[in-house]
């Protein structure tokens, strides 16, 4: 399958911030979720100032998208593990009477034959409607909710979000935006990747892609290899072979001014593991800027590991092991091709840009972008 490359959801603030206050209006709510090909994440916020709290959350891995690289369709199985966890999303909605809300599934919802089936059994047993949204709204929405991040020195900015079925990248070119108004010129995005007629300092889309692999996908096409290493080495190969019409520049000139911001379970675990976080501290890892070096190492020790290694230890876990080896390919594959030596880690994607939209367009955020 090719990679999609179509043309050009909604303002932003500066940071999320995650301690509720002890009472919150309900009609001050907004909900996210988001159904991936490997996690179900939602996510119930209040807006406060240019930010917001975290209410609730709901995090787990349901596989919707096991076996459908091979069979082309969404499994009972998956459908009934992705269901159950959906009911309990949907009681939480309810327990905090949230009024606004968006749900969106991504990639395994887009491929599968048999995705208007599901969306309908979520309907009938769940009681809520599911939206399927295309490759360019998840990638300007991964790209705003890491707004916050974006180096005023950064003249050249590549967005990396790696989810379960498909990776989105965006490349942007800064270089004509005076540079304290950069992290300000990604927010404005959500006009849409085509933004010429902005009357403000805009940021230039150069090029967008949304390459079907995934951690999930790119797992998928090599189990028939045994051995870790060499599956490793396809993986990583077989991703930047889709890159080949996405290059950067060839002068490695603006190697000072580029910077990749990097969103993912495979880059926040990266990053806990060569922090050496016994406990997984968000604080810590948001905004973590690490460099090629330091993610080679971590790559390189999963490797030595293996994968009972990997299973055992406790920053990765038994259920993600084979998952981060292809992730971790797909990071390597990118920073071999692309000219910078550092990686910023974001701790935040979908969901934060789905809330981030939401309260943009209710006008609820102080000092968003018009």
């Amino acid at each position: 399958m090719a990679p999609k490359r179509p043309t050009g959801a909604v303002a932003f603030p500066k940071a999320v911030e995650h301690l509720a206050p002890a009472k919150v209006d309900p009609a001050q709510l907004y909900a996210a979720l988001d159904l991936g090909t490997n996690s179900c994440r939602m996510l119930i916020a209040q807006p406060k100032g240019s930010q917001f709290h975290v209410v609730d959350s709901f995090s787990k891995s349901v596989q919707l998208g096991a076996g459908l690289e091979k069979s082309g369709r969404l499994s009972r199985s998956s459908i009934s593990r992705t269901i159950q966890a959906l009911k309990v999303c949907r009681k939480k909605l309810e327990k905090h009477e949230v009024k606004h809300m968006r749900l969106v599934a991504t990639e395994a919802c887009r491929r599968a034959r048999n995705s208007r089936d599901f969306l309908r059994a979520v309907r009938r047993e769940v009681g809520i409607e599911l939206e399927i949204i295309k490759p360019e709204e998840e990638a300007r929405l991964a790209v705003i909710s890491c707004a916050p991040l974006v180096s005023t020195k950064t003249e050249q900015l590549l967005v990396v979000d790696i989810g379960g079925g498909s990776t989105e990248l965006v490349w942007i070119d800064l270089s004509s935006v005076p540079p304290i108004e950069r992290p300000r010129a990604i927010m404005r995005l959500h006009r849409g990747f085509q933004n010429a007629d902005s009357p403000f300092p805009h940021a230039k889309v150069v090029d967008w892609i949304s390459v079907p692999l995934g951690v999930a996908t790119l797992k998928d096409q090599f189990n028939d290899v045994d051995d870790d290493s060499a599956r490793f080495a396809l993986m990583s190969w077989l991703f930047e072979e889709k890159l080949a019409s996405f290059a950067p520049y060839a002068n490695d000139a603006c190697r000072e001014g580029f910077q990749i911001i990097g969103t993912s379970g495979t880059v926040t675990t990266v990053a806990a593991s060569h922090l050496g976080l016994r406990r997984y501290d968000r604080n810590k890892v948001d905004g973590l800027r690490m460099t090629s070096e330091q993610i080679d190492k971590v790559i390189r020790n999963y490797l030595s590991l293996g994968p009972e290694g990997r299973r055992r230890d406790p920053r990765i876990g038994r259920d993600r092991q084979d998952l981060i080896m292809s992730g971790s390919a797909i990071l390597q594959a990118l920073l071999r091709i692309w000219p910078t030596d550092r990686l910023s880690v974001a701790d935040r994607g979908l969901r934060e840009g789905l809330l981030y939209a939401q309260m943009s367009v209710d006008g609820v955020l102080e000092d968003t972008v018009p």
